[in-house]
């Protein structure tokens, strides 16, 4: 876990949650915008990814990731302000279970491209085999099916990411059985704590399903709740060419709701 603080007069704090295969140093860029503009940030490594201990690509149950983000809040309540939820992705998908099955301090919550269903969505076959194998050896790793580089057209962040160790790009039998039943989960529930959700969806997305997204968004039974859709960007809009113009967007309504 890291806390990196704002610059100058604190606001709140930002709880990021990164996806799947991802680790914390990905998000140095957003954190040094949350940073100066006087919001402090607190996040971490996931379990099974980053440099955290164990199996990389590896969880017992979805229940690791929730816990992690439990305690990535709890520390953000030590600077008594305001705390905003932002999650990527898998990071997205954790979040909104996190929300449901924990009390937690926070004042808004923002997910990037959830993940809430897939572009590419595996073989039948392949999910009654993985919930045998999920009985036999849970620990078995396998390459996912997502191809290097279609995350975001930002080529600085590909060539990054081609030659980053810590860049996870396998997932166990396990991790990928306790993904399935979590969007189901979350698919299911159609009652979530009454806090502001801001949704932004990239438009060409090629890993996440925009209109998975958007239907689990219109089920969303909250007061206040905005869904931003960014034509032509990819999965990662915080890494997109564009990623000022998402930042400024999302700091206005993070700034909205803490001064509501």
């Amino acid at each position: 876990m890291y806390t990196k603080k704002a610059e100058g007069k604190a606001h709140a704090t930002v709880v990021i949650v990164h996806g799947a295969g991802e680790h914390h140093g990905r998000y140095d860029w957003l954190t040094k915008q949350w940073n100066r503009n006087g919001y402090h940030v607190v996040l971490g490594d996931l379990p099974g990814q980053g440099k955290t201990a164990g199996l990389r690509g590896y969880i017992r149950s979805f229940e690791d990731y929730i816990y992690t983000i439990e305690s990535w809040v709890e520390q953000a309540k030590a600077f008594e302000l305001p705390i905003v939820l932002l999650g990527h992705s898998m990071g997205g998908l954790a979040a909104i279970r996190t929300i449901k099955e924990r009390t937690l301090p926070i004042c808004a919550v923002v997910l990037s491209s959830p993940c809430l269903g897939l572009v590419k969505e595996p073989p039948k076959a392949l999910d009654r085999l993985t919930s045998l194998l999920n009985i036999v050896c849970p620990r078995l790793r396998l390459e996912t099916n997502v191809e290097a580089g279609i995350g975001t057209r930002n080529e600085q962040i590909k060539a990054r990411d081609a030659v980053d160790p810590l860049y996870n790009r396998k997932v166990s039998v396990r991790w990928y059985y306790e993904l399935r039943k979590a969007m189901e989960l979350a698919q299911e529930d159609r009652e979530l704590p009454n806090i502001p959700f801001l949704v932004l969806q990239g438009g060409d997305d090629r890993i996440v399903n925009k209109h998975d997204v958007k239907a689990w968004f219109e089920r969303l039974d909250v007061q206040s709740k905005e869904y931003k859709e960014w034509a032509h960007l990819y999965h990662e809009v915080f890494n997109e060419p564009e990623r000022n113009e998402v930042f400024d967007y999302t700091l206005q309504y993070v700034q909205q709701q803490i001064h509501s």
